[in-house]
């Protein structure tokens, strides 16, 4: 199985921020931190805030932050919002044209490991990725403005 790019980077976005915990983020700042399109931030932070992930605020002074805690973001959740679909073989698909799906085991097996796969990112939430905070926080030169005080 494989996730596409949109869920990695909504993941990678919902930790920056979990990191930055209130404080605003600008998505070009994001965008920079990991080298990603600005563009491609700007329909996944758009979508995340209609899903009630983060907050998003215009203006001068605007910026993104997290909508909830990390405790409460759900990483299985996460991914059933922003993949596109997880029909990850034809037969799941309403379009499936195979000629042997009603004989097949094999929809059966990809099925209960899609589930499996499912169970295990349930298991987790943002808080649970960003326990290294330190070495997040270094990779990403991520720093609260309270750090920047000291």
């Amino acid at each position: 199985m494989r996730l596409t790019n949109y869920s990695d980077y909504a993941l990678r976005i919902l930790t920056y921020l979990g990191l930055k915990k209130e404080e605003l983020s600008t998505i070009t700042e994001i965008a920079n931190c990991y080298g990603i399109s600005r563009n491609h931030i700007v329909k996944i932070v758009h979508q995340l805030g209609q899903l009630g992930y983060v907050d998003t605020m215009r203006g001068k002074h605007g910026g993104i932050r997290l909508a909830r805690s990390p405790e409460k973001i759900n990483i299985g959740e996460v991914i059933r919002h922003t993949e596109a679909s997880m029909d990850i073989v034809e037969c799941f698909s309403s379009q499936n044209t195979c000629v042997i799906c009603c004989s097949c085991v094999l929809k059966t097996a990809i099925s209960e490991a899609l589930s499996a796969f499912m169970a295990v990112l349930d298991g987790y939430t943002l808080a649970d990725l960003m326990v290294p905070k330190r070495q997040l926080s270094e990779k990403l030169q991520v720093l609260q403005m309270s750090d920047n005080l000291r």
